[in-house]
């Protein structure tokens, strides 16, 4: 079966600040825990914010390192989710039931959903 990444990216700059209700925690967590029981999620966490990370360019020979918050990003990774699914459609299902959650929490989120090269 194929695998697929799922990458989420968000607005760092206006990310909720408050925790979801206790309402959407809980849909959140059935929604993991059928994600989970179908087999479907082989990998998934939240990133650290860009304040935390560095990047590593390759300029003229060298590595040049930078390190974050990078204030010219507006859309930034915030996560992933690396899932085996039958095909596209499939893993493009369960990220639709994915965002239909954490899109009430934090609306504007979007997601990438590509297929992992295997060989």
């Amino acid at each position: 079966m194929p695998r697929f990444l799922s990458i989420s990216r968000h607005d760092e700059q206006n990310r909720p600040t408050e925790p979801p209700a206790p309402e959407l925690q809980q849909r959140m967590a059935e929604l993991y825990e059928e994600i989970t029981k179908a087999g479907v999620v082989l990998d998934m966490a939240e990133l650290a914010p860009t304040s935390e990370g560095t990047r590593v360019a390759w300029v003229d020979g060298r590595a040049e390192y930078t390190d974050g918050p990078f204030t010219e990003s507006k859309e930034v990774v915030g996560g992933y989710t690396v899932i085996q699914a039958k095909d596209k459609a499939e893993a493009l299902e369960w990220t639709r039931r994915f965002l239909e959650v954490q899109g009430r929490y934090e609306p504007g989120t979007t997601v990438e959903v590509r297929e992992i090269s295997e060989g």
